[in-house]
């Protein structure tokens, strides 16, 4: 009773360098490293880093490592994406169909969409962008965009064919031409118009600065690159291709309009 015990006898201290706090997640001690990226997109760079932790690194028994801050959020979009995506295709060839209620004018316009985001894959290489969430936004509206030229450019040629026939003057291929030719052009100039204004949008976004902007930039340059050639390839493709889907069927229905012509007494 009342004797003094020496700290030295009953513990063993020394003095190192350890953390300012312990942290924990779910009930287990965990620690944190940082890594702000610069000159380096997000998904490319944390798998790189992933493939060199399980070549160099040996976990203990116990032990895990989980990658989380914007790379979390950023694989939470991607799985979004993945339904997004799709569904947003869907949509659009539903719409196509009520639009001409025909299976294979909404499949011609769906056909031509690759093409039309040709423009926006290659204007992201040339900026060296990857693709990320909010280039896929970009393709997204892109592709929105260039159903609505497809139809506008369809409804036209449809038109023109549909007026030739009842008046009887698509009896040979060169008519047909003519009259796919005469539908078309009828919406040059709007489509020029339309693609000069969004263009015209778009590019102070392309070249801004400022909070957000690296983001805007990723969103608008699919949409800058795809209306460079949308019009072009939707001028020239979905001509061709109504050519070749509904050339027969438009000539027939042309000789039927003939045979049905009343005789005079």
């Amino acid at each position: 009773r009342g004797a003094q015990i020496r700290l030295r006898d009953v513990a063993a201290i020394r003095i190192s360098d350890g953390p300012p706090m312990l942290k924990s997640e779910n009930a287990r001690l965990s620690g944190w490293v940082y890594v702000d990226l610069h000159g380096r997109d997000l998904s490319s760079a944390v798998r790189d880093m992933q493939r060199a932790v399980a070549q160099e690194v040996k976990l203990p028994p116990g032990y895990s490592i989980s990658w989380s801050g914007q790379f979390e959020f950023l694989e939470r979009a991607t799985q979004k994406l993945k339904i997004v995506v799709p569904a947003t295709l869907v949509i659009i060839f539903v719409l196509l169909y009520l639009i001409f209620r025909r299976f294979a004018d909404a499949l011609l316009i769906m056909a031509t969409l690759p093409f039309a985001l040709v423009g926006g894959f290659w204007l992201l290489y040339l900026l060296a962008y990857n693709m990320s969430i909010a280039s896929a936004v970009g393709f997204i509206a892109l592709g929105g965009v260039a159903s609505e030229i497809g139809v506008v450019m369809l409804v036209y040629i449809n038109q023109a064919i549909s007026a030739r026939t009842t008046e009887g003057k698509l009896s040979n291929q060169s008519e047909l031409i003519e009259g796919i030719v005469e539908g078309a052009a009828l919406r040059v100039r709007p489509i020029a118009m339309t693609v000069a204004v969004i263009i015209a949008g778009l590019l102070p976004i392309m070249w801004g600065s400022g909070t957000g902007s690296e983001v805007m930039r990723r969103i608008a340059a699919p949409m800058v690159g795809g209306m460079i050639t949308a019009p072009l390839l939707s001028m020239f493709v979905i001509p061709a291709a109504y050519l070749l889907i509904r050339g027969p069927r438009a000539r027939g229905k042309s000789a039927a309009a003939h045979s049905i012509e009343p005789t005079s007494a």
